[in-house]
């Protein structure tokens, strides 16, 4: 699916088993250092776009969906066959933080911040003029 005037972008696992859409109407984006983005994405950091959980939804592959944490209140979405990781869903299960990079098209959207840069890689160095916090940003 393009992103076209419904404003709905596609995302899809690297084997494409798996495939979700998402609005095009992110709240926010950042690139997140903590431990736990690092272990699940293999990378330095997960570049993430937060939207309303009630805006993406699974188009194929819901066979697939591997859940990993706790299913109603904070858990990661991944392919059960290739282990993407195609978002999380936290705030009680009312946020969806997508992988950016798991969109097919590109969302209007791009990372304002880097986060938990406290737990950063220490091979890692932030090269950008994007703000850095220690943990997630409060205001």
């Amino acid at each position: 699916m393009a992103n076209d005037e419904s404003g709905m972008l596609t995302g899809r696992c690297l084997c494409g088993g798996m495939e979700y859409e998402v609005r095009d109407a992110f709240n926010y984006a950042m690139n997140c250092h903590c431990s736990n983005c690092r272990r699940a994405t293999g990378s330095a950091f997960k570049p993430f776009a937060g939207i309303e959980s009630d805006k993406l939804r699974i188009a194929s592959g819901q066979d697939l969906v591997s859940i990993y944490g706790d299913a109603e209140q904070a858990h990661d979405v991944h392919c059960m066959r290739c282990g993407s990781l195609l978002y999380s869903i936290v705030n009680n299960g009312a946020t969806a933080h997508v992988t950016m990079g798991t969109l097919v098209e590109a969302p209007t959207i791009k990372p304002s911040a880097h986060i938990f840069v406290a737990s950063k890689a220490a091979w890692h160095e932030i090269t950008d003029d994007l703000p850095q916090y220690l943990e997630f940003p409060t205001e």
